[in-house]
């Protein structure tokens, strides 16, 4: 177990050097989730005055929450390309010639997800404070932000790792990325209250782990934090991460077989 935790951060490190020698990713990164807070914050600022059960006055404090979860899981969808681009090089063959950990190979991706969601929630946070946002929950109601959009991170790169190893082409992987990713955003209150969304659209939310991530989040973010559905909430998608991270696993276990 602690060789298997040595080797998963040594390829986190590796992940994050390969990022930094293409900075134009982490401006992009940075600067396309901020665009969406601008944009949808001033597009939709009016709708807490005209539609019921925001929770608040200000649609920028409804929508931080939202925006950051929601950046959150379309990085974590996303991810297979980072494995894609691995076995393509060759690099996945290169390194199961190594003794390093097979679990690692994998559950390095996902950590990396979390954390790189992690850092762009606290920047977009710090944004959304600036623009007249608070958390009113506190430092925990921050902490909590961070972790729900790194659980939902993690539990979607889970997905996009073990499509990218049964796959195996950058063209189905984009195809299978927005064919699920795109229905369960629309399929969640990232943007809109709860309360003004068909009913059908409420009832499938529940079963969404965006959804969970997102109702975690505004939970903290708004006044009258109650603690018992954040907790609910953070704990389906700490199982849901599980789930999707042995998923992963059996992909990559797959994948070595056909070598």
């Amino acid at each position: 177990m602690i060789e298997t935790a040595e080797h998963t951060w040594f390829m986190v490190g590796r992940q994050a050097r390969n990022l930094f020698r293409e900075p134009i990713w982490i401006a992009l990164m940075l600067v396309q989730p901020m665009v969406w807070l601008l944009l949808y914050g001033q597009l939709f600022k009016r709708l807490p005055s005209g539609l019921p059960g925001f929770g608040t006055t200000s649609y920028i404090e409804f929508l931080a929450p939202g925006i950051v979860v929601m950046n959150a899981f379309f990085g974590g969808s996303w991810s297979g390309m980072a494995m894609i681009t691995d076995l393509d090089r060759g690099v996945i063959e290169r390194f199961l010639a190594t003794p390093v950990s097979r679990v690692a190979l994998v559950l390095s991706q996902l950590v990396r997800a979390g954390i790189t969601a992690a850092i762009q929630t606290l920047i977009l946070l710090l944004i959304a404070l600036a623009l007249g946002a608070r958390v009113h929950a506190g430092f925990a109601g921050w902490l909590v932000v961070l972790v729900a959009s790194a659980l939902v991170a993690a539990t979607f790169a889970g997905i996009s790792q073990g499509i990218a190893l049964l796959v195996r082409r950058e063209a189905t992987m984009i195809a299978m990325a927005n064919f699920i990713s795109l229905p369960l955003f629309f399929l969640s209150t990232a943007l809109i209250s709860r309360q003004s969304v068909p009913g059908w659209i409420r009832w499938a939310s529940k079963f969404n782990p965006l959804e969970w991530g997102v109702v975690g989040a505004r939970d903290v973010v708004l006044s009258g934090t109650e603690w018992g559905s954040v907790a609910f909430n953070l704990g389906l998608l700490i199982a849901t991460a599980a789930l999707t991270a042995t998923f992963a696993t059996w992909c990559f276990r797959s994948y070595q077989r056909t070598l």
